[in-house]
Order: C-alpha cells, then structure tokens, then sequence
C-alpha cells in the first residue's frame, strides 16, 4: 500500500493540484472524478486500459468503417472519463476520419503511452 502513497500524494506545499495536458494520464482529472478515492482511481484505470485494448482490436480486425468509428467513440468517451487527454484528442480524430491509417497509428501510440503511464503508477 505505500507505493498507492507515493504514487498519489502530491506534497504539501500549500498549492492546489493543477490539471496537466502534458502527462498521459491527468491525475488531477482523475481525483477529481474519483473524489480522491486511491482505490477507485487504480480500478477505474485498470478498467480504462482494458477498454481501450477491446477498442483497438477492432481496428486491427478489419472491420466495417462504422464499427472503428462507434469503437473510436467508445474510446473517446472513455478517455475524457479518466482524463486521458491525449487518447481522447486522437480518438476523435480517428473517429471523424475513418479509414485513416495515420490517425489510426497515432490513436494506438496515445493508448500504449496511456498503459505504461497507468502500470507505472499502479505498481
């Protein structure tokens, strides 16, 4: 349980969290959503990293531009959830500009840097 401290507390320096667009992850978002419930925050993530894995296989299936795009939606909607910013920004790219393999490429990019940012943290 020490490490769900020291991956989570921020200091106590007297300044108030500041949202951040530059990390894979916002976990200033995330608390907020999560009420700073440490326990929610690690399954809500899990959960999240789960989902964008379903949604990407259907871009590697193959399957019908309508699929990728309500896929690309799911995706979206997931990644505003947890503050995922960066997924959520090529997500609805991909979903406006199906069949894009470029967008597609950058979409699975946003996602494996969003799972290695959620496993660092969840270690």
């Amino acid at each position: 349980m020490a490490s769900l401290t020291i991956a989570f507390d921020a200091p106590d320096n007297g300044v108030p969290g500041r949202p951040s667009r530059t990390r894979p992850i916002d976990l200033v978002h995330l608390a907020t959503q999560t009420k700073g419930g440490k326990g929610a925050e690690i399954e809500i993530l899990q959960m999240f990293a789960r989902q964008a894995r379903i949604c990407l296989h259907v871009f590697s299936d193959g399957d019908s531009c309508d699929a990728a795009r309500a896929a690309a939606g799911r995706l979206r909607n997931a990644a505003l959830s947890v503050g995922a910013f960066g997924v959520s920004t090529a997500a609805e790219a991909v979903e406006r500009d199906i069949p894009d393999t470029a967008g597609v490429a950058a979409l699975c990019a946003a996602v494996l840097e969003a799972e290695n940012f959620i496993l660092k943290i969840c270690r």
